[in-house]
Order: structure tokens, then sequence, then C-alpha cells
């Protein structure tokens, strides 16, 4: 198995992110890897069909909300690992090209992320682990989480 230097990790601030950074963590160690963190928030109009027209002021305050909360959360998780700053990245858009983006500019070489084992409707339209694995050149762990 080739070595890797560079391993992200695709958080995604739910309760089951330990698992995800326990893994990746575990692989980095394994492999004398530096660690990157990622995390994406989807913004709200895309994710839900929001009217912006109608919304925008609050959709707007949310944003802003959850863009801090994101910081604060990372900024924590980046602590208790040792990761530093430049290593942490918080960005706005789809998930899945998001991840792929910065795959690209950091050349990483795994990117280890959670999947709830998606069924039924959810399936069909794709979960963000499987954009990920659909459009990246590195390897991907894909850590089972939640109720099995």
């Amino acid at each position: 198995m080739a070595r890797y230097k560079k391993i992200l990790l695709a958080l995604d601030f739910h309760q089951d992110n330990e698992e995800v950074v326990s893994r990746g963590i575990e692989l980095a160690k394994d492999h004398g890897a530096d660690v990157f963190l990622i995390h994406v928030n989807e913004p709200m109009a895309a994710a839900y069909g929001l009217d912006t027209a109608a919304w925008s002021a609050q959709i707007v305050d949310v944003e802003v909300a959850i863009r801090k909360e994101a910081q604060a959360k990372m900024a924590e998780i980046a602590k208790s690992l040792s990761v530093p700053a430049e290593r942490c990245v918080i960005r706005e858009g789809r998930p899945a090209h998001e991840i792929h983006e910065i795959a690209k500019e950091n050349d990483i070489d795994c990117i280890v992320l959670g999947t709830h084992g998606q069924a039924g409707i959810q399936l069909l339209l794709g979960s963000t682990a499987n954009g990920v694995l659909h459009g990246v050149s590195c390897d991907v762990l894909t850590v089972r989480v939640g109720k099995a």
C-alpha cells in the first residue's frame, strides 16, 4: 500500500464526527501523514430550494450564524488535534465539489469522510460520500457512522 503524506478529513460537525476523526487520525499516525480538515456549508437557498427574494435578509442572518458556529467548531477540533490553522478550511458550496477542490489544491493522498449508508430516495439522489468518491483521483476512506 502506498504511503499517504496528506490526509483530508471531511467533517460535517454532527455527533458522529468523532468516528471520522478517530479513523482519520489513526490512518495519519500509521502513515506519518499531515492532517487537513474541511467543512462545507451548503447555501440554504440551494439546499432547501428557498425563494431568496422573499427570504434574503433572514437567509443571510442564519448563514452568518452558521458560518460563525462552523468556525468555532473547526477551531476547537483543530486545537484538540494540533492541526495548524492553515490546514483547516471552511467553504461554502456543494460539499462534494468543494472537497474535490481542496483535495486538488493540496495534493491530498486520501480523503476520510463519514457515510450513513443511504437508502431509498436518498440513495437515488446521491450522497456527499458518493459524490466525493466519483470525482477524485486519490483514495477515499468512507467510515460508516451512526446506527448500523
